[in-house]
């Protein structure tokens, strides 16, 4: 639940309503939130008011090639990608367990560790920029830096291209469907199409929006008033619930003087622009998720929900929430991730 400090990076329309919402909850006087919050009863929105919800129900993306996102898992799922036939994609965006991998920081090669912690690939296709520092612009490029990176793949595109062409079922699929057969970029096409496909659709929460008023509970209701009230859907909103714009972390407390042992990646965009307003910012991560994928945050440091939405609110929002609000945020976060290929996603843990 960060907060907003730059968002002109963002591609997506609808800034200025984000702005104005954080603006103008920033005006009102805490006691609208100490007093009023805690007391919101547990009943049900009303259809035509989830309509014009801050956020709306994942909707799948339309005309994907089916045989490139068939082609896109085979190569995802590949280790021949890495530099000693070692690692895939799914190394560490495992899609048994959440598309991430639950390590605060994942193993990498030769004993390394990577810088920040792994964001789930799942609906990654609506981020506006990959990354938590959004150092790739696109799925594709996302790809790129992963084959490219000493920690990662380690490996280079023409290594990977001569190791697939003596493969003759990949040459066969690649020549049906792309006219100039395997290339670094039809590789990165049909992965990235692959990672497009990564829905989580029909969400106990995107089924309430839809009108169910039994999807959810009154509890998840009343945390769902509570995460728009403090201010929360201010960043994370979006029917990804965030992945669309930048922001500081640490706007009204320092935190990174606070945890102490600052690295390199905790300037986030800054490594990418050099720019000084870019310093501790990073892309807003898709809560969509949360519930599934700890620990949080770019470093990993924290390990359950309700921590996150504390120190968020803290850090972020200047606030400090009540235990009991916390938990019926966190029960509204537990109605995010819906269902990949017809079944539920994994344990909660």
């Amino acid at each position: 639940m960060d907060a907003i400090v730059s968002n002109k990076d963002r591609k997506l329309p609808g800034a200025f309503p984000v702005i104005f919402f954080l603006l103008a909850w920033l005006s009102l006087p805490s006691t609208v939130f100490s007093n009023e919050v805690s007391s919101e009863s547990t009943a049900s929105l009303s259809l035509p008011d989830l309509r014009h919800e801050p956020i709306q129900p994942l909707i799948p993306p339309k005309g994907l090639n089916p045989y490139k996102v068939s082609l896109g898992e085979r190569l995802f799922h590949d280790p021949r990608l890495g530099r000693d036939n070692d690692m895939a994609c799914s190394h560490c965006h495992n899609l048994n367990d959440n598309g991430a991998d639950h390590h605060a920081h994942a193993p990498g090669r030769d004993g390394t560790t990577l810088n920040v912690n792994t964001l789930t690939v799942f609906n990654s296709g609506f981020n506006h920029q990959q990354f938590w520092d959004g150092h790739a612009r696109t799925l594709e490029e996302q790809v790129d830096a992963v084959v490219t990176n000493a920690k990662e793949f380690a490996t280079t595109w023409p290594t990977i291209i001569g190791k697939l062409k003596q493969d003759k079922s990949y040459v066969r699929s690649f020549t049906k469907l792309y006219p100039d057969g395997i290339t670094a970029d039809n590789i990165r096409n049909a992965i990235a199409t692959f990672e497009r496909s990564l829905t989580t659709i029909n969400s106990p929460f995107d089924r309430f929006l839809r009108g169910d008023a039994d999807a959810i509970s009154p509890e998840a209701k009343a945390g769902y008033r509570l995460f728009k009230t403090y201010g929360c859907v201010a960043c994370h909103q979006g029917s990804n619930v965030g992945g669309n714009l930048f922001v500081k972390l640490g706007v009204f407390k320092d935190y990174f003087a606070i945890r102490g042992n600052p690295t390199r990646a905790d300037l986030g965009r800054f490594n990418v622009t050099g720019k000084a307003q870019d310093r501790h910012v990073f892309r807003v991560p898709s809560l969509r998720l949360a519930a599934l994928t700890p620990p949080y945050f770019h470093d990993g440091s924290v390990t359950t929900l309700a921590e996150a939405v504390s120190l968020m609110a803290e850090h972020q929002l200047g606030r400090t929430i009540p235990g009991q609000d916390i938990l019926r945020i966190v029960t509204f976060l537990k109605t995010l991730p819906g269902e990949y290929r017809g079944q539920p996603l994994g344990h909660q843990p």
